[in-house]
């Protein structure tokens, strides 16, 4: 009955498949950076292009003023003689000079234009229709009243201005630029022009040649983002089977680590068990035996015997109360952490020596069961690295709380390994990772915590960070209260 209906069932009822989950969680990504950076690089594209085509438009339109600043100096060279030497009133200085002024043209649309301060036209070679005629008050193309404007101008000493104005070779309105002195002895504005045209046409040739970058880099973009999701596909589908692989050969590799470390346990506690129990059981025996031959013979010693096997009968009780209290030491789930490390380093420093120093603080909230095993079993892995491998005198174990969570550091002074070496999350960093600092890896792993190595001279020193997460709330409260 279940197969039928999963072959009745409408493909995607059930929503996407977690491959399709996968493509769409790796191409959205992609669309929408591919979208931004296009925005962006349109942006600033039109932004540069628009400084520098500001920039190109300021640099022509300043050499054409410096251009006409030149030519009305050289204008000025020509009649500063006849200007120097005349009076206010000499009409005949002021014919010679109005004459030298209409015969110097340059280019084809070049000329010098004089007005006097009431607005009457008196040089304008390329359009003699003005001469004599009054435009004081009049607008010219652009609404603009350019003859009061440069007649303004001449009497503050001289001066740009910008305006509309016909063209003689064209006889089109063209943007124009003119410069004007003023002669103030005789109340001319002298000046001369030259027309703009050519500089918009190379600034409206940037801009259109700007849109056309623009729009190609769009289409770059485009083609790159379509590259981009073939590559993804493809690289999805080699990803799939090769993490396909790696899981498979990580799956193994765990399996094989749990056999091992098992055995490993089972080899530590059969060589305690032989170490330890067996040879006093041997000897409570060897005691009981001899004591009973005494006994039969009568002999008083035979109390002695009975004494020394009742001795060796404690001793393994008290191997067996060891044995299973580092296995799984009730003091941990009964009092807690931190009386359950003060057993640990007490009875670490009564069997090997070493002086082990214990700072905790009480905690504001509790450890979590998960937490308390993770961190007592890292404590105990530590100090037994110490003991086989460290060399060290001295050991110090700190447990503190704070506001992220929980923290145990055990610092040695002995010989270490050198090096730094983190372990967060999945990750870790060095290569110094025997079985121990494995096996410390995996249990804050577990525990979503980060599991710090680090080695100097002085030492190593291993901090285990527990996150918050796995700190119980105070009695009374919940942890979603708090």
């Amino acid at each position: 009955m279940l197969k039928k209906r999963q072959k009745t069932s409408p493909p995607g009822r059930g929503g996407l498949s977690y491959g399709q989950k996968v493509f769409l969680l790796a191409t959205l990504p992609l669309l929408l950076a591919a979208a931004a950076i296009a925005l962006l690089v349109a942006a600033q594209s039109r932004q540069t292009a628009r400084q520098e085509i500001a920039f190109l438009e300021n640099e022509l339109i300043a050499a054409k003023k410096e251009e006409l600043k030149n030519y009305l100096s050289l204008a000025r060279t020509a009649f500063i003689n006849i200007y120097g030497r005349a009076l206010p009133d000499d009409a005949a200085a002021k014919l010679a000079v109005t004459q030298t002024l209409a015969a110097m043209l340059y280019g084809q649309d070049g000329y010098f234009f004089v007005y006097d301060y009431d607005g009457n036209n008196l040089v304008s070679p390329r359009r003699t229709e003005m001469i004599g005629r009054n435009w004081a008050g009049q607008p010219g193309p652009d609404g603009q009243k350019v003859v009061d404007q440069m007649i303004a101008t001449a009497r503050q000493g001289g001066g740009y201005l910008t305006y509309d104005w016909p063209k003689p070779s064209t006889g089109k309105t063209e943007r124009m630029v003119s410069y004007v002195i003023g002669l103030q002895d005789w109340r001319w504005a002298v000046g001369t022009g030259v027309f703009i045209d050519d500089v918009l046409d190379t600034v409206a040739a940037e801009r259109a040649e700007v849109r056309d970058r623009v729009r190609s880099t769009f289409l770059y973009i485009g083609a790159i983002t379509l590259a981009a999701l073939l590559l993804v596909f493809l690289s999805g589908i080699f990803i799939t089977l090769r993490e396909r692989r790696l899981a498979e050969a990580k799956l193994k590799d765990l399996t094989q680590r749990i056999v091992d470390t098992q055995e490993e346990e089972r080899s530590r506690v059969a060589r305690e068990l032989h170490d330890g129990i067996s040879q006093l059981l041997v000897g409570v025996r060897y005691a009981l035996e001899l004591a009973r031959k005494r006994l039969r013979t009568r002999d008083a010693r035979a109390g002695q015997n009975l004494d020394r096997g009742i001795d060796h009968l404690n001793g393994a009780i008290q191997e067996v109360r060891r044995i299973s209290h580092a296995l799984r030491p009730g003091v941990l789930d009964d009092l807690g952490l931190g009386p359950a490390l003060q057993a640990l380093t007490e009875e670490f420093a009564k069997r090997t020596g070493i002086k082990c120093e214990l700072q905790t603080v009480v905690f504001r909230n509790r450890l979590d069961q998960e937490a308390k095993i993770a961190l007592y079993r890292i404590a105990q892995e530590a100090l037994t690295n110490i003991e086989r491998h460290a060399n060290a005198t001295e050991v110090r174990i700190d447990l503190y709380g704070h506001k992220k969570g929980a923290t145990l550091r055990i610092s040695d002074n002995g010989r270490g390994f050198g090096g730094d070496d983190t372990v967060t999350g999945t990750h870790t960093a060095g290569a110094n990772n025997g079985l121990g600092l494995r096996n410390m890896q995996e249990r804050i792993e577990q525990l979503n915590g980060v599991l710090r190595v680090m080695a100097s001279d002085s030492g190593l020193v291993i901090e285990a960070h527990v996150p918050l997460s796995h700190m119980l709330p105070p009695e009374g409260v919940t942890k979603e209260s708090a």
